[in-house]
């Protein structure tokens, strides 16, 4: 019985996780591939947008790394307040930067 309920429980959750989100409209979508390098540009109505450039870059004999350059950026839906995230993604890591993030 206590396994029928907790089906019950994993049913209910999902069917209110997958609920309609409101309606947003893709306003730009951008993107181009080649073999060493690509970018995107992404926006929505709601505020989202998402921005970047990577390439294959070459770290001496062989040894390769992806450098990856970009942003995003959204809008709190219950205090409107918008954030942007700056980064850098290469072979030291993933580097945010943003005006509400902690600086070290």
């Amino acid at each position: 019985m206590k396994f029928a309920a907790v089906i019950v429980l994993a049913a209910l959750f999902a069917c209110a996780l997958a609920a309609p989100a409101p309606d947003v409209e893709i306003l730009k979508s951008v993107s181009d591939v080649l073999p060493d390098k690509w970018s995107w540009d992404v926006a929505t109505s709601d505020g989202t947008a998402v921005q970047g450039v990577g390439e294959a870059k070459s770290l001496g004999k062989d040894e390769d790394s992806i450098v990856v350059h970009g942003s995003y950026e959204w809008v709190d839906e219950k205090t409107g307040q918008h954030f942007k995230v700056t980064y850098v993604a290469d072979e030291n890591g993933f580097q945010p930067e943003g005006e509400h993030l902690p600086r070290v």
